[in-house]
């Protein structure tokens, strides 16, 4: 019996990105983020597909991921654990993944065996984690392996965030010569100053997310969601539907229940209300929005414009994928599509497509 909702992940669409990146970017490399299971995709599925298309610098998160990705990848690829040395941790737990940590303190560093690899990570303006501009003098021979920074704002070509933080890595790449150095993330890459660097560190754009909002997406979509209608019902003006009435029938209504809610990942604002609209899903070859609120397990679509034939138990809606965008879906149901694709849930049936 097969789940109600279906992910189909394209590992053509997902190397084809990551060619289309390295050769925006040559001669630099480009990386690859793998964390949060690979932006939902899977980590195991995700990884040595990446590879085999030639990526050879990989991203993760926690140092749990780091783990899990070197068992789907291999000996040699080379994992950088963004988050740092993480506390309570012992150098031999990195060391014996091959783990290099992204070290952004004087404390981590401190307890980090410098013999073996890591990342210098020095803040340029995020606060987030790394290194003040004001320590680096202290570690500058430290002997990393690679010297990174993360932008606040790629996404946004104009903020003027972009350039100041450019010059102030260009500043630090003088106090380190011979260190390969790498602030762009997927917006990066499209930023007009091209700050790639040696190694460029792509997420969202593999996984088939925008990284130039704005204008047409470079990127093909690797996610499709589809989800299986359960039933259909014609309601009459003044009629609601959904918790707590949100939405109101204007006209004689054709409503189609959908098996998958908020605990699939669906985010909870993906319904139009009276007082705003929401998303739409694609049924039949015709755009149909979501209404009413959301629940745990169903959500609602307005089908009435379709023909009666055309929708009934079992008929697959597209959330996102080749026919809807997710970066559309995502900023109608006010959120991003970062947060959709990591959120996906366990109860999709998964499927990999591939030529």
């Amino acid at each position: 019996m097969s789940p109600p909702g279906r992910l189909t992940i394209d590992l053509d669409a997902l190397c084809d990105n990551w060619r289309r990146l390295a050769r925006e970017v040559a001669p630099a490399a480009c990386g690859a983020v793998i964390k949060a299971n690979a932006y939902g995709v899977g980590v195991e599925i995700a990884a040595p597909a990446l590879w085999r298309a030639g990526c050879r610098i990989f991203f993760v998160a926690h140092a749990g991921e780091g783990v899990r990705a070197r068992a789907a990848l291999g000996p040699d690829a080379r994992i950088y654990v963004l988050n740092g040395f993480e506390a309570g941790a012992e150098v031999g737990d990195y060391a014996a993944a091959g783990l290099a940590p992204a070290i952004g303190g004087a404390a981590e560093l401190s307890r980090w065996d410098r013999a073996l690899p890591f990342a210098l990570h020095v803040d340029t303006g995020m606060n987030r984690l790394g290194f003040p501009l004001a320590e680096v003098d202290a570690v500058k021979m430290a002997g990393a392996a690679l010297l990174m920074s993360h932008l606040v704002s790629a996404e946004i070509p104009e903020d003027p965030v972009n350039l100041s933080q450019i010059a102030a890595f260009e500043r630090l790449r003088v106090q380190f010569p011979g260190v390969a150095a790498s602030l762009a993330n997927s917006s990066g890459v499209f930023l007009p100053a091209r700050p790639h660097y040696d190694v460029v560190r792509p997420g969202y754009a593999l996984y088939g997310g925008n990284p130039t909002p704005g204008r047409e997406n470079p990127m093909r979509p690797v996610v499709t969601l589809e989800v299986a209608v359960q039933q259909t019902r014609w309601i009459e003006p003044g009629e609601t539907c959904g918790y707590n009435g949100r939405w109101t029938a204007r006209r004689r209504t054709r409503l189609a229940t959908l098996l998958a809610g908020y605990a699939d990942g669906l985010p909870f604002g993906a319904g139009a209300t009276d007082a705003a609209p929401g998303p739409e899903v694609r049924l039949a070859g015709r755009m149909c929005p979501l209404v009413g609120r959301l629940s745990m397990d169903l959500c609602i679509a307005d089908v009435t414009y379709l023909p009666d034939s055309a929708v009934g138990p079992g008929t697959k809606a597209e959330f996102f994928g080749p026919n809807a965008a997710l970066d559309t879906f995502a900023a109608k149901s006010g959120t991003i599509g970062y947060t959709v694709l990591t959120g996906l849930g366990g109860r999709y049936e998964r499927v990999t497509k591939r030529g």
